[in-house]
């Protein structure tokens, strides 16, 4: 649980630093989504 934790923290990060706009932001938060997603379903 903590590794996955630590997984989605680091995705955040990293999508908030990397967009500059908000349709950024929010393609940034579906791909983390989406993450998120796959890692629950293994």
């Amino acid at each position: 649980m903590q590794k996955t934790a630590a997984f989605i923290t680091l995705l955040l990060s990293l999508a908030l630093a990397g967009c500059n706009t908000v349709k950024g932001v929010g393609q940034d938060v579906q791909k983390a989504g989406n993450a998120i997603e796959r890692a629950a379903n293994k």
